[in-house]
């Protein structure tokens, strides 16, 4: 028997590892890291080396020798293999997948590891300022703390050399980055690499600036709008320990630092941090990991945490720095409750508001009204038969969309051109019913047409660089009307803005499928509320809804979110639901509904005399069962102990993969789901 067993990760669908032989040439150094190139079957596939053992539990002399070692150094550090490892067992997903979803596209081919040529490669966003030109932008920048931004600097520094989570929340313009860049350059100063991670590709372009104007040291950008030769640039720079202060979205998290010293994630709360699709992980729980892993200090900041951090904090997990005031030329905005009922509506909009909005725009400043729907109408129907513009493929409406001339389904992304007449009974009486930006839009227009409207939404930002033109042209003096959906509720600012509308936030304050709902409403009426004000302009806020007594509406507005939270937590431990449960969703598709509920039911049946604590509900329809073709059904574990729910998934998952019906079936499993859609 040889002596040395190869472990080796392959991005391949199966929950395990593959054993080969050293290669036949045995001079090669070998050690865990290195990609390999690997035989499986008839194809030839990069892998990664993971462990040397000195036993298989195959019969080794059926085992293949690797056919090349790609890299003549390790591409991942121990530490990183050991996140992954980890993060391939706790969320349960093959470790192949787990390990390549950490490679940039171009090592995953087999790319050899080679630094670009010029370290300040501009693609990769890296500066170094002139002594000169640094100390110009210090003094411009010269700002000073208050008394919570300097405790809350002076407790992070405490402990930059060891592990602590801090959730840096409080009220909103309060001055919460200035926190961290202070840490930033504490520990760029102390030789050490900080990763700063955030949900949205079109939030690295501010932060990096700001980045800039504070720091003599190469700054890097990791994220999915850059080109497959960019983003490896920047992973092997970061890796290499020249750039000192990497900002990226969520797969920033797996990039490997020779010395990382801290840990950001800003709008903690965002679901973005969430991978929605194959290996389901959460950026932020990662990077908490991570930091507790190299015993370095990690932040979470938000205005508005998610209850799971408020929870951690509350119960000691978590240290929590609340920085109460708004910083010193921020103005608070003034929010007022306006009842929709009897209200005569124009294209969403109340008599009222649009008398505001008239009376804004008179006075040369700037209106912000956020509806989170894009599209010009939710359905076109036929006046005539009652035929309706339902998708071909979902459980669920198409939308108009006026501009492209188009009815485009949100949920599957089918599309068809708009007829003049209706398909079933010819009448020509078609109805756009609804309201979204698009149709806001075209009738501000044309009510204020010698005003400026933009319109900020996945449709009209599609383009490269076209968000922050569209920003910037809303940045300046004079009136203006800005009409967004949830793209505006994170990081940027709109310092001119003096009104704010908040159309529809209704359906998300009671919601029967997802208890998250009330959590995710909140947060977004004060973020979006929180994008004005800091130049300290007096900021009304005006939130129409149906529901103006709502009590955690009332409770928000206000007592604020951290009294909000505290009741709705307390309202969810009475429940039993997270965070003081744990949950696992299994996700089913299937060309037919009785194919997807009899592999689910076959599954339950594997759980029997293994699922001791926990409960399972299902199976049960997907709130969109029907959606692309395909039928999704699903069940939902929860359990009151985070390792029972671990161990009763070690043993079950395996078994789903030796079902009858998975060459019918495709199922996926999510580890603390966000969304049970």
């Amino acid at each position: 028997m040889p002596q040395l067993i190869l472990r080796v990760a392959i991005p391949v669908p199966l929950f395990q590892v593959f054993d080969y032989l050293p290669p036949l040439n045995g001079n090669l150094a070998l050690c865990p890291g290195l990609r390999v190139l690997v035989q499986l079957g008839k194809r030839q596939l990069v892998g990664l080396l993971i462990e040397i053992s000195g036993s298989t539990e195959v019969d080794w002399k059926t085992l293949r020798p690797v056919r090349a070692i790609i890299d003549s150094e390790p591409i991942f550090s121990q530490d990183l293999l050991a996140l992954l490892q980890w993060a391939s067992h706790y969320y349960h997903h093959p470790p192949g997948e787990v390990f390549f979803t950490a490679l940039p596209i171009l090592l995953r081919r087999g790319v050899p590891v080679t630094l670009p040529l010029n370290s300040a490669n501009k693609v990769c966003k890296l500066v170094m300022l002139g002594k000169e030109q640094e100390a110009d932008l210090l003094n411009s920048c010269n700002y000073t703390l208050n008394e919570a931004q300097a405790a809350a600097v002076a407790v992070v520094l405490a402990t930059l050399e060891r592990f602590q989570v801090f959730l840096i929340g409080g009220a909103l313009g309060s001055g919460k980055t200035e926190v961290y860049l202070r840490l930033i350059e504490a520990v760029i100063a102390r030789d050490r690499q900080v990763l700063v991670l955030v949900p949205e590709i079109s939030l690295t372009p501010q932060f990096l600036e700001r980045l800039q104007m504070r720091l003599s040291a190469p700054l890097a950008v990791l994220h999915s709008g850059l080109g497959d030769r960019e983003r490896l640039d920047a992973w092997l720079l970061t890796r290499s320990g020249i750039t000192r202060v990497l900002v990226g979205t969520r797969s920033a998290v797996f990039t490997p630092c020779k010395n990382l010293g801290l840990l950001i994630i800003d709008e903690e709360h965002d679901t973005s941090f969430k991978q929605g699709k194959g290996f389901r992980y959460h950026a932020r729980d990662l990077a908490v990991i991570r930091g507790k892993q190299l015993g370095i200090p990690v932040i979470l900041s938000s205005a508005t945490p998610t209850f799971k951090s408020f929870q951690n904090a509350q119960n000691g997990r978590y240290q929590l720095l609340n920085l109460p005031n708004r910083i010193a030329y921020s103005c608070k905005p003034f929010v007022e409750i306006l009842d929709m009922r009897y209200q005569s509506l124009t294209e969403g909009l109340s008599q009222i508001l649009l008398e505001r909005i008239k009376l804004t725009l008179n006075s040369n400043k700037q209106v912000l009204l956020f509806l989170n729907r894009r599209g010009f109408a939710t359905v076109l129907l036929c006046h005539a038969c009652g035929w309706s513009s339902q998708c071909r493929n979902c459980d669920s409406h198409m939308t108009l969309h006026l501009a492209q001339y188009r009815l485009i389904c949100h949920h599957c992304g089918d599309t068809r051109t708009v007829n003049i007449s209706c398909p079933v009974c010819s009448s020509t009486e078609l109805r756009a019913l609804g309201c979204g930006t698009e149709r806001l839009e075209k009738f501000l227009h044309e009510r204020f047409p010698k005003i400026d409207v933009t319109r900020i939404d996945r449709d009209s930002t599609r383009r490269r660089g076209r968000l922050e033109i569209l920003i910037s042209n809303t940045n300046v003096d004079g009136p203006h009307i800005l009409i967004g959906t949830q793209m505006l509720a994170s990081g940027h600012q709109f310092p001119n803005v003096t009104l704010v509308g908040i159309i529809d936030i209704d359906r998300g304050l009671y919601s029967s499928i997802d208890f998250l709902a009330s959590e995710r409403t909140a947060q977004l009426i004060l973020q979006v509320i929180g994008r004005t004000g800091c130049e300290g302009n007096p900021v009304t806020v005006i939130i129409q809804t149906y529901q103006p007594d709502h009590p955690l509406l009332q409770i928000l507005i206000k007592k604020g979110y951290l009294a909000f939270s505290s009741i709705v937590l307390a309202e969810r431990q009475a429940a039993l639901l997270p965070p003081f449960s744990y949950q696992a969703l299994l996700r089913v598709e299937a060309d037919s509904v009785e194919l997807a509920i009899a592999f689910l039911k076959s599954v339950v049946a594997l759980a029997t005399g293994i699922k001791d604590g926990i409960e399972l509900l299902g199976p049960a329809p997907a709130p969109r069962e029907h959606r692309a073709g395909r039928y999704r059904e699903q069940l939902l574990l929860q359990a009151e102990n985070r390792q029972n729910l671990h161990r009763f998934l070690g043993l079950w998952v395996p078994q789903l993969k030796k079902q009858s019906y998975n060459h019918r079936v495709h199922w996926s499993i999510d580890i603390d789901p966000i969304e049970l859609c």
